[in-house]
């Protein structure tokens, strides 16, 4: 059982297309949150994930759309969040609203979260990963961070697939995992895509230019 696992889209349709067209055969799909939020492309990217199928947790910026709040996000966010919400259908902004914060998936040997099992909303670093994050599930996964990572212990893994449209980790390509449940492994990849048409659209779209500027740097 091989599964693409995708987190922080963040309305970066062109990353998420590259991606897409990136992957290896897999059996399915699982998503950790932040479908939407600072990029242009909010509807494309929710269909998308919407056709793929994918068990998807709802992420800060998808509840601050869904909820019409903007929970004291910076200038750059707080714009992506109206600009989803303002270009979203009702039925799209219902899909969000209707996204938990965990799943369970896989006979319940993945759970996914968007930040942290305990707190949806609190940072989890790789420096911050260890065993005792794990319950009964053979895999967490977390999103939030845009920073890719996975550790293996004995009691199971702790893996987050890094973003696929708004990286910082300083590596400027679209970052997604396998990961493999036959064999208990986490394969990383990062993908390169056209950052120059992200750039120009969120200019389009009147969107602070760093948005786009900020993905030449992956931070």
């Amino acid at each position: 059982m091989r599964l693409a696992v995708v987190s922080d889209i963040h309305a970066n349709l062109v990353a998420f297309e590259a991606v897409l067209a990136d992957l290896p055969p897999v059996d399915g799909y699982l998503c950790a949150g932040d479908v939407v939020g600072y990029g242009p492309w909010p509807a494309e990217c929710v269909d998308r994930v919407r056709e793929l199928g994918a068990p998807t947790v709802m992420g800060n910026h998808d509840r601050a759309v869904a909820t019409e709040t903007g929970f004291g996000f910076n200038s750059m966010a707080d714009a992506g969040v109206r600009y989803a919400s303002e270009h979203l259908s009702q039925q799209q902004i219902e899909w969000l609203r209707s996204l938990p914060d965990e799943r369970h998936e896989h006979d319940a040997r993945v759970k996914v979260v968007h930040g942290h099992p305990d707190d949806p909303d609190r940072y989890t670093y790789p420096g911050l990963f260890e065993p005792a994050l794990l319950d009964e599930e053979d895999v967490l996964i977390m999103g939030h961070t845009h920073v890719q990572a996975h550790e293996v212990y004995e009691e199971g893994i702790v893996m987050n697939p890094g973003s696929v449209g708004q990286p910082r980790d300083e590596d400027p390509r679209a970052a997604y995992a396998i990961l493999d449940l036959d064999s208990m492994t986490v394969e990383e990849r990062r993908v390169e895509y056209d950052i120059d048409a992200v750039v120009e659209a969120v200019d389009e779209a009147d969107l602070p230019a760093k948005i786009g500027k900020r993905l030449r740097k992956g931070r």
